[in-house]
């Protein structure tokens, strides 16, 4: 197998050589749509969500990204209950120009003071209420993207779709996205207003977009920011393990025996990434990277270190040859578990 990377310097004997991180590649969001960073930077983890996050380490590494040439910044209202957004606000407060990034916020998640997800609220008016809130935290007068972050069983997607175009029209919003929702959904919302990008999970572990989703974003001229790119850190040796408080073991890929056969997964990825130098996250990121230029990958990630790892993937270029290879020691059927709890699957619109 041979890594072709062309921009990250010399190689010496199969392995890459003193890689560096290139100027940021650019793309488009959706077909004509706005220009963004070749990647984006996830800011989940940054409240909580997988445990403790420090805020100054997440200011700094949101400003790396910057510098770095990131521009697309994924964040949600319910993401620390509003302590995401106001992370976002003072990490871009000095010295950034509002142009300069873009903004792409989910709503529509509902949680209690303790933090538990109670439901899902993506009625018009929940719609519009939302983003008076983020407007505010955030600072801004408008965001770049909007997207409900769940279909709403309760709620037409033409009637969301809708009430957010009002907000397009009103100039608080520039573009729209869906987030987990199927090639039928899909059609329906890009009916009512163009629909920018989807966003989904996508990583070498949970490809079931490959089936329906993918062709009929492909098809409307709709891009996908992809998120799990590492499947929760079961694509990297530092994450992969769990300790004993680890949140993650909600998950069923981390439970019991399909953990220890997703680690073996991890193993034969680790064993090609190896020989080329690279570590087997730096592998699999380059993986969805290479799946074309309408797959933006989310960097998910609240440390500085993890976001240099991640950068330096991006100027990976995989051959067939190596996609084969590293496909075969993780094909998409070998995976143990579903990438969410059994209730959680038959809620998701994309798995229907």
């Amino acid at each position: 197998m041979a890594v072709t990377p062309p921009t990250l310097g010399g190689r010496t004997g199969g392995r890459i050589a003193n890689p560096r991180i290139e100027r940021m590649q650019t793309t488009t969001l959706g077909r004509g749509g706005p220009v963004v960073s070749r990647a984006g930077l996830g800011l989940m983890g940054m409240s909580g969500i997988y445990g403790q996050a420090d805020d100054a380490e997440s200011i700094a590494t949101i400003r790396a990204a910057l510098d770095a040439g990131i521009t697309l910044l994924d964040t949600g209202d319910f993401y620390g209950m509003g302590h995401n957004e106001l992370l976002l606000r003072d990490a871009l407060r000095r010295g950034v120009s509002r142009e300069s990034v873009f903004i792409q916020v989910k709503f529509g998640g509902q949680r209690d003071p303790s933090g538990a997800f109670i439901g899902h609220d993506a009625s018009p008016a929940a719609a519009k209420n939302s983003l008076a809130y983020t407007l505010t935290r955030l600072g801004t007068g408008y965001v770049d993207l909007y997207q409900p972050a769940r279909l709403d069983p309760d709620v037409p997607v033409e009637d969301t779709v809708g009430a957010i175009a009002d907000m397009v029209q009103a100039g608080y919003v520039r573009h729209i996205g869906l987030s987990e929702v199927g090639a039928d959904t899909i059609r329906r919302a890009h009916a009512v207003h163009p629909i920018a990008a989807l966003q989904i999970e996508y990583s070498l572990m949970s490809r079931g977009i490959e089936a329906e989703i993918l062709p009929t974003v492909r098809e409307l001229g709709i891009s996908v920011t992809a998120y799990g790119i590492l499947s929760r850190g079961l694509l990297s040796r530092s994450t992969a393990r769990l300790a004993p408080d680890d949140p993650r073991t909600r998950f069923p890929r981390f439970s019991g025996e399909n953990h220890t056969r997703n680690l073996d997964l991890l193993a034969a990825l680790e064993e090609i990434a190896a020989e080329h130098g690279i570590t087997a996250a730096q592998l699999a990121i380059a993986w969805v990277a290479s799946r074309g230029e309408d797959i933006i990958p989310l960097i998910g990630t609240k440390r500085r270190d993890r976001l240099a790892e991640a950068l330096t993937a991006l100027d990976l270029t995989l051959s067939r040859d190596d996609l084969a290879a590293v496909e075969a020691v993780v094909p998409a059927a070998a995976v143990a578990g579903d990438r969410y709890a059994p209730a959680q699957m038959a809620a998701l619109d994309s798995e229907q």
